[in-house]
């Protein structure tokens, strides 16, 4: 692994929280990937040694297996240096909190920096969400408790419902801290999370964590951009941290490399490259999140929600 100072890996604000991530963030559904639980935490470990701060993880990745491998390489002084966020799909108090029970453990930690609600997918999550006995009400309380220090939400299948769910938030008096969401070369061209999304964010000053860079890999097998043009544009989106699944070293020293040699693209260098992926981009069929239910977790496993 490169051995560079970790001052070279650029940091934002992550919204108004005050909290400073690192551009890059480390996807956790990829720390179950490797064949051994050793290559897994080695990931995690390279990771925070060059610089990135940024762990993404969820309850249900891998039954388990990648925050129990994250729980592990955060051990020997690695958690102090973590920025740690895990996501629950519990839609009732009582699924929410037994969820957030069992990741704690298994991070081995006491509190987790940020908790989001998982693929908040459908048009009636919000309302569900957000009812007395709901999601909402457990982590108000875990976050009186301790147990976690901000909020945030999830998902991958509608604009829509990122704004019904911001609507939702405002019409219960609650401001979440960060927001995440598909932002790629893509998206911009199908029923579009950064052109719907992206502005009312920011106006409310939510933190933005921009996920598949590469479009679940469909942007990788097309080949109208390279790897580093893919996640250098999502950096170039006004995001606090791009998060980036590394299953391996040599993928975890691309994004290394991406973040490194990063310098915000002009306004014709966007578009150029969106040129590129406007034919493949125009109708959705490859952002099959968006429009299939492949990547949909909770529709094939509703006792997940409780």
């Amino acid at each position: 692994m490169n051995t560079s100072p970790k001052s070279e890996i650029p940091y934002r604000m992550l919204g108004r929280t005050g909290e400073r991530v690192s551009i890059i963030g480390l996807g956790g559904f990829h720390i179950s990937k490797p064949n051994t639980e050793n290559e897994g935490i080695q990931i995690v470990r390279a990771a925070i040694d060059n610089g990135i701060n940024f762990m993404d993880n969820s309850w249900d990745y891998a039954e388990g297996v990648s925050e129990i491998r994250m729980g592990k390489a955060l051990r020997d002084g690695y958690r102090n240096q973590a920025f740690l966020m895990t996501k629950i799909d519990g839609h009732t108090s009582k699924m929410a909190t037994k969820q957030l029970d069992e990741s704690l453990k298994r991070l081995q930690t006491d509190v987790i920096d940020l908790l989001q609600i998982h693929e908040v997918i459908r048009m009636t999550d919000p309302e569900i969400i957000f009812s007395p006995g709901g999601t909402m009400e457990a982590l108000v309380e875990a976050k009186k408790a301790g147990k976690i220090r901000y909020i945030g939400f999830t998902g991958h299948k509608s604009p829509d419902i990122h704004l019904k769910m911001l609507q939702t938030a405002r019409n219960n008096g609650f401001k979440f801290d960060t927001l995440q969401m598909p932002l790629n070369l893509l998206d911009a061209h199908y029923d579009s999370f950064k052109k719907k999304v992206l502005p009312l964010a920011l106006k409310e000053n939510i933190g933005v964590l921009a996920m598949k860079p590469f479009a679940s890999g469909i942007l990788m097998q097309i080949k109208t951009v390279t790897a580093m043009e893919s996640l250098q544009y999502a950096m170039s989106l006004p995001v606090s941290v791009v998060i980036t699944g590394c299953e391996s070293l040599p993928i975890l020293q691309q994004a290394l490399d991406a973040a490194r040699s990063y310098r915000p693209m002009s306004e014709e260098e966007s578009a150029a490259l969106l040129a590129k992926t406007k034919e493949a981009g125009s109708d959705g069929k490859f952002e099959r999140y968006k429009t299939q239910t492949m990547y949909d977790g909770t529709d094939h496993n509703p006792q997940w929600l409780g």
